[in-house]
């Protein structure tokens, strides 16, 4: 698998819904991981960041304007001990109780499918960064209908043990901008990752379609330390 541009990918796709980034930053110092929210609709877009305990939350930007909270306001990420989650929903706690419980990251998601959102059936898109005693590793999960039919569910998980430094995997919730909306396909994409947090961010945030995107946050944990650093870009801004 070749390495791609990450702004390249982001600028060639109008819309890629939700996405998810992992890996480790060319350094090799940080887990790097990034995650952004796209809208189409104004329910959708009506939407900002905010700092939730070690993790974050969505929250209504307007909350006169907000039509309906399912599926669009969740905790994206939490955090458990030496392990931070990151999804595009309330699996997210899904995750964080299983985990809590001693199941695994793909036994928690067992439990769990696409969004019921007909006809685009969001694929629900996950991930879990772990880091213990200098050692990181991650991992990324899908769920998605089985070719838009909401009568099948197809759960893939995806391993990275001892991630290279100045590479991610990348996950989002659709292949384009069409009606419906096409779900992901394959593994996630391997894609490249650097500069620090304030540069990475800029570079991730810059590259989403200036319509679409709503929200990012970036995270860079220090694999010897645990300690790290976050960055919030809300469109909506007070």
């Amino acid at each position: 698998m070749n390495v791609i541009s990450i702004e390249k990918e982001l600028k060639e796709n109008s819309y890629h819904g939700r996405g998810i980034i992992i890996g480790k930053s060319d350094d090799g110092n940080n887990a790097v991981m990034a995650y952004f929210i796209m809208g189409r609709s104004e329910n959708s877009r009506n939407r900002i960041f905010v700092e939730d305990g070690e993790g974050i939350k969505t929250q209504a930007f307007d909350s006169s304007k907000m039509t309906d909270p399912s599926l669009i306001i969740y905790a994206p990420v939490r955090v458990l001990g030496n392990k931070t989650i990151v999804t595009n929903g309330d699996q997210t706690d899904t995750i964080y109780d299983g985990l809590d419980n001693q199941y695994t990251f793909e036994q928690s998601l067992r439990m769990r499918e696409f969004e019921p959102d007909a006809p685009n059936y969001t694929p629900r898109i996950s991930g879990v960064l772990h880091i213990e005693k200098g050692t990181y590793n991650f991992a990324m999960s899908i769920l998605k209908s089985d070719e838009g039919n909401p009568e099948s569910c197809n759960g893939f998980t995806f391993a990275y043990e001892n991630p290279p430094a100045g590479k991610a995997r990348f996950i989002h919730t659709y292949m384009k901008d069409e009606n419906p909306l096409p779900s992901f396909e394959g593994e996630p994409k391997l894609v490249e990752i650097s500069g620090n947090i304030d540069e990475f961010s800029k570079k991730i945030w810059s590259s989403l379609n200036e319509e679409n995107k709503i929200s990012l946050f970036v995270r860079f944990i220090d694999i010897k330390t645990g300690k790290w650093n976050t960055r919030i870009i809300n469109k909506n801004v007070k």
